[in-house]
């Protein structure tokens, strides 16, 4: 057994609290070097004969990568401590290992060999909002879903959908346009909002925000916005907003203030200002998002900024009822910011939804202290590369999501927050080189990975478009020119992800990852429901044989309804199945 390759940490992803009596412990082998693992375990203050007393109990495979096995099991410690280690086994050898290292046998004399989850205390428990695991989100750009008043138009606004958009132009869409509109997303299935900002701010994205407590009146006004949110919550649609805290926008009051009176500005401690007179060329002498000198950075340590944007957090979940806030550029502000946010938001709607943007590992913020959910780009990347570009095979890809899935604790996973597109990349359809296709694959993946999915507008019927400002196309309302095949698989997988909860929130494994044929199987299962899905991502038929006996199992393809009685069938170019397994006696 090769010992560098052995590895556990008590904490994060690998030792954690899933609820109040339950942990979660991983380990990390060596691809193909172990054959069993058994974890020794036992409550620190049980002795006899001077003898710690352990219990000893097999550990299952939940996955691998091209390196490594991860190995799993769930204990529910009495006493709610524990003291443990771990007995590896390859052929004849067996091999005990301990946070003091490791040994040929499993020491009895101290458990300060042992590693230690000390208390399972309520309160480090990950709680985030259960409602997120039920939840459909849908991300609407408000300048460019729908114009249903034209009087709130900007200056030399351009007939909806006229042209291509660029960086600055205006099409009109506003909050009357999305009322219009919401039966067409409670047709589809949707069940939450997430809206990019919506604050005063004078760009067409508005993450240059001028002012906080302010709707933009290009969307309309607090009364046109409250109406919204209670006919979004009245059809049973949650609403998230979009906050940006990391940098405000140039026009924002302070630091226009800072601009004017320079060194003797009340607010110049507001931002990171490096020297003075302020001046953006060549880069900004200010710290700013990226080098926009449009949008400096805002120093949340202060305490009148901390306290202005927690009042503007509290405010908008107090005075309109709203679910959620998505975080813009959240891995630049500091976790002491975020821990006090949390606190102040949930202390006014304990299950409101923090989700953070953040594009690479994000563990030290999703601890329990701070974000319910960051935005799985790790997700969004292996999808993209395995359906869309193609540029990797089924097992490349297999060991991408196994470590999505390791990467984080299970009870973190089960509210992540899974896009394939948003108005940061280009349109899904355009990156499959415009095959709907596999678009079509790509969402089954989606409603059927664990967490919860994100449809970006107009993906649902074909909109296309390259990198930004090509991807914030208007919405286009004519059903004639709507892709409604694409929309109706859509639905479809929206239908049968409520309906079934081994969808929502089962345990994902994978079964098959074949680079010959380029297709891979997973299982999801939840109590007693198991449903068994093959993804056919070639432009060749595969044939494929169900990879358990069909004998004394009862076997229904959901997308057709029909019961499976051969054990091979025949799969379509970038076809699927979807198939509901029961013991023949349930059913």
């Amino acid at each position: 057994m090769l010992k560098e390759a052995i590895y556990h940490r008590p904490k994060d992803a690998f030792a954690y609290a899933y609820d109040e009596r339950t942990l979660h412990i991983r380990l990390r082998t060596k691809k193909d070097d172990v054959d069993a693992v058994y974890l020794l375990f036992g409550d620190p203050y049980v002795w006899k004969d001077d003898a710690w007393q352990f219990d000893k109990q097999s550990m299952q495979k939940s996955g691998c990568d091209a390196l490594f096995d991860y190995w799993f099991i769930a204990v529910q410690p009495p006493h709610r401590r524990l003291r443990y280690g771990f007995e590896l086994h390859a052929g004849e050898d067996v091999l005990i290992y301990t946070e003091k290292g490791f040994y040929k046998q499993a020491p009895t004399d101290d458990t300060a060999y042992y590693f230690c989850f000390p208390f399972l205390n309520r309160i480090d428990v990950f709680h985030a909002p259960s409602w997120v695991k039920d939840t459909v989100w849908y991300q609407i750009f408000p300048e460019r879903f729908a114009n249903g008043n034209p009087r709130l138009n900007p200056p030399n606004t351009l007939p909806w959908g006229s042209v291509d958009p660029t960086t600055t132009s205006f099409f009109g869409g506003d909050f009357e346009g999305i009322i219009a509109q919401l039966d067409y997303l409670v047709e589809l299935g949707i069940n939450g909002i997430y809206f990019t900002p919506i604050f005063k701010a004078p760009s067409n994205h508005k993450y240059d925000t001028i002012d906080y407590f302010e709707i933009d009146p290009q969307f309309g006004d607090k009364q046109t916005f409250k109406r919204l949110v209670e006919a979004c919550h009245a059809k049973g649609i949650r609403v998230m907003l979009d906050a940006v805290f990391n940098h405000s926008g140039y026009y924002f009051a302070p630091f226009q203030d800072v601009l004017k009176n320079g060194t003797k500005s009340r607010y110049k401690d507001w931002f990171h200002i490096r020297e003075f007179p302020l001046q953006t060329e060549p880069i900004p002498n200010y710290d700013t998002f990226a080098f926009v000198p449009e949008m400096p950075k805002l120093n949340t340590e202060h305490p009148e900024v901390k306290q202005y944007l927690l009042d503007v957090a509290t405010y908008w979940i107090r005075e309109f009822d709203i679910d959620g806030w998505r975080l813009d550029v959240a891995n630049e502000v500091d976790h002491q910011f975020w821990r006090e946010f949390r606190q102040a938001v949930k202390a006014i709607k304990p299950d409101v939804y923090i989700l953070g943007e953040i594009w690479h590992d994000a563990m030290p913020w999703l601890r329990g202290d701070q974000f319910d959910a960051v935005m799985n780009y790790p997700f969004t990347n292996g999808a993209l590369n395995y359906f869309a570009k193609e540029n990797v095979k089924a097992n490349e890809f297999a060991h991408t999501i196994v470590n999505v899935l390791h990467n984080y604790p299970q009870n973190v996973n089960e509210v992540a927050f899974n896009l394939l597109g948003s108005h940061d990349t280009p349109r899904i359809l355009t990156q499959c080189g415009e095959r709907k296709e596999k678009v079509k694959l790509m969402f089954t993946f989606q409603f059927s990975f664990s967490g919860s999915p994100c449809i970006y507008y107009g993906d649902e019927i074909g909109l296309t478009g390259g990198q930004d400002p090509l991807c914030r196309k208007c919405m286009v309302w004519e059903k004639e020119k709507q892709d409604r095949d694409i929309f109706t698989h859509v639905q479809k997988l929206i239908a049968l992800r409520k309906q079934y909860r081994a969808l929502r929130f089962g345990e994902f494994h994978m079964l098959e990852a074949n680079d010959k044929t380029n297709h891979i199987a997973y299982v999801k299962t939840y109590d007693d429901e198991t449903i068994v899905c093959l993804l056919n991502n070639a432009d060749t038929s595969l044939t494929w044989t169900v990879p358990f006996s069909l004998k004394d199992k009862t076997v229904i393809n959901l997308w057709t309804n029909e019961c499976i009685t051969e054990q091979t069938m025949n799969i379509e170019p970038y076809g699927f199945r979807m198939l509901l397994v029961q013991p023949t006696s349930a059913v």
